[in-house]
């Protein structure tokens, strides 16, 4: 039996030598539910252990149930008939086969029928069933609209909801997007009412929803008349109802198993979710961090999938007498794949586990105000963290993926370009992970103020702080050096005083501040192993010479796109 927990070293690598002490303390809440279920861990170990145990499970699935089925879950995709979307036979097998095994409450508290995961472990879990079946993550890793209800809702909304998301019966979506507010969430118009009996009623229509045919959505509608902004939207729990019609599902280029609606409220009736205005400026931004998360997760198992079918064909495709992985035009290829996809996931557990430990500040503070005081400082300092590596690691993972899958579909030579081979549904795949929950563009202007203000050197001090780098002293030396010229680059753009000079720059300084942070976080990795050692040092070379010429480009101050695009793209002479 295939395992792709078991046959993946490198997650196991970092589930061994991960720091999770405080995640897993901060979840389990000092282990206060060993006594009230037999299957709560009782220590750090015994968690630990049980996250493992989970793991291998997941592993299994991805491996033996879902990836066998995702070559025709591509084929025969959602379908609408009638005005209703029916999953392809896959996809609903697969769904079942995660419900049974109790998957699908992975971070629900276990009073509701959850399991009580860490999002580092769900991350994990999400790039394991994401190599098997991309689209299936976008319906398993939906599994955040059941959070935003468990962190913002009622008990009473608790009580009625999450029991049946963690059964399996119920499904999630998020419907924020509509045909004029894409990224610009501030525009959304769709109209919440109050009527004079207490009920909230939805009219209006949303697009490019995913699963927009779930059971339960949380749905972002505008609930102060006459309001513009952010601070006129509020979030509700929608349950499907007649009320709500499919208007259609988008034909798209790649996961095929994920149906994408458009959907229109007649007067649905709806109920808010925590307090009127906190929509957008607070239960959405913790909805869509969850989800850039998740992607960022879904990308680097795309990522992984596609280069071991790349691997895999370079050591069996012969040409002139030997495998094309002799060459060094394929290795190198197949190098730069995999210590591109061993950078991007470490900083996806890093930063899950960053969110891990920002949410259970608060969560913790919640439950015991007199400790407030003693833990407001960490609560701010990682809930900044989360805020700069949040949008960081679904830009540099989702580009990553795309160029990876890319390079996997070249090593395949004419074949990779047809359907008989995997790699070519991996390419189409990929490509909507730096598009949706936010572009690449986007997760620039998510990141940059983190970089600017400082807060992106904060981490590398704690970095430096919590790790003795003796052992790799010349590759930290090398990670200093980038650390450098990202400071100079930053001081440029500030002495610039111009806000157009610094969304000019703004791609490349988040690109090198990207490169700091991997390149520490590899600098960590190879205090374990000589292999790590490599990898940081190839990584590095690599950072370096993009470093050099993002910093070079930044001081020359250049203006001449900002003075030339418009005679350009318009043509005027």
């Amino acid at each position: 039996m295939s395992n792709f927990f078991e046959d993946n070293a490198d997650i196991g690598f970092h589930l061994q030598t991960m720091d999770l002490e405080r995640v897993v303390d901060l979840k389990e809440n000092g282990f206060a539910e060993k006594d009230a279920f037999a299957y709560a861990p009782e220590d750090q170990e015994d968690a630990l252990d049980n996250y493992r145990r989970v793991l291998q499970i997941v592993g299994e699935i991805a491996a033996d149930f879902i990836a066998p089925r995702a070559h025709l879950v591509d084929q025969e995709g959602a379908r609408f008939r009638d005005g209703c979307v029916q999953y392809a036979q896959g996809t609903r097998e697969s769904l079942q086969r995660l419900a049974r095994a109790d998957l699908m409450g992975f971070t629900l508290p276990r009073k509701y029928g959850g399991i009580n995961m860490p999002k580092t472990i769900y991350s994990m879990a999400i790039e394991m069933v994401s190599r098997a079946d991309a689209s299936l993550m976008n319906l398993f890793g939906l599994q955040e609209i059941a959070d935003t209800i468990s962190k913002f809702g009622t008990e009473e909304q608790k009580k009625k909801y999450l029991p049946r998301f963690c059964s399996g019966e119920a499904s999630g979506a998020m419907a924020l997007t509509e045909p004029d507010a894409g990224s610009d969430l501030q525009a959304v118009r769709l109209k919440a009412v109050l009527e004079d009996d207490g009920q909230w009623y939805l009219d209006g229509v949303k697009r490019f929803i995913t699963n927009g045919c779930a059971d339960i959505s949380l749905v972002m509608a505008r609930s102060e008349p006459g309001s513009s902004g952010g601070r006129g939207l509020s979030l509700f729990i929608y349950e499907s109802d007649e009320t709500m019609k499919i208007r259609r599902i988008e034909d798209k280029l790649g996961i095929h198993g994920s149906p994408t609606c458009e959907i229109q409220f007649n007067h649905a009736p709806v109920e808010l979710l925590g307090r009127r205005k906190m929509g957008l400026i607070k239960y959405t931004m913790s909805l869509m961090n969850g989800a850039r998360l998740g992607v960022a997760a879904q990308a680097v198992g795309i990522a992984e999938a596609a280069y071991r079918a790349a691997a895999k064909y370079a050591s069996e495709r012969t040409q002139f007498k030997q495998p094309i992985r002799r060459f060094a035009a394929v290795y190198e290829m197949l190098t730069e794949m995999k210590v591109e996809i061993e950078a991007c996931r470490s900083l996806l557990y890093e930063t899950s586990r960053v969110v891990d430990i920002a949410e259970g500040l608060e969560e913790r503070m919640e439950q015991d105000p007199a400790a407030k005081g003693q833990l407001r400082a960490d609560v701010k300092k990682y809930t900044r963290y989360a805020s700069l590596l949040t949008p960081m690691v679904k830009g540099r993972a989702s580009e990553s993926a795309n160029r990876v899958s890319y390079d996997a579909l070249q090593i395949h030579g004419g074949v990779g370009y047809t359907k008989d081979f995997d790699v070519e549904r991996y390419t189409r795949d990929a490509r909507i992970t730096n598009i949706y929950e936010g572009t690449t563009q986007l997760q620039v202007v998510a990141a940059i103020g983190g970089v600017m203000t400082g807060v992106v050197f904060d981490l590398l001090d704690d970095y430096e702080n919590r790790y003795d780098f003796e052992a790799v002293a010349g590759l930290r030396a090398q990670a200093r050096e980038l650390r450098r010229r990202l400071e100079q680059g930053v001081d440029v753009v500030k002495e610039e005083h111009d806000h157009v000079f610094q969304e000019l720059h703004a791609g490349r300084l988040v690109e090198m501040a990207t490169d700091v942070v991997l390149a520490y976080l590899l600098c960590v990795d190879a205090l374990q192993t000589a292999r790590k050692q490599k990898v940081a040092r190839l990584f590095i070379q690599g950072a370096d010479l993009r470093s050099l010429a993002g910093l070079e480009l930044i001081r020359s101050r250049d203006r001449s796109l900002i003075e030339y695009h418009e005679a350009i793209i318009d043509g005027a002479e």
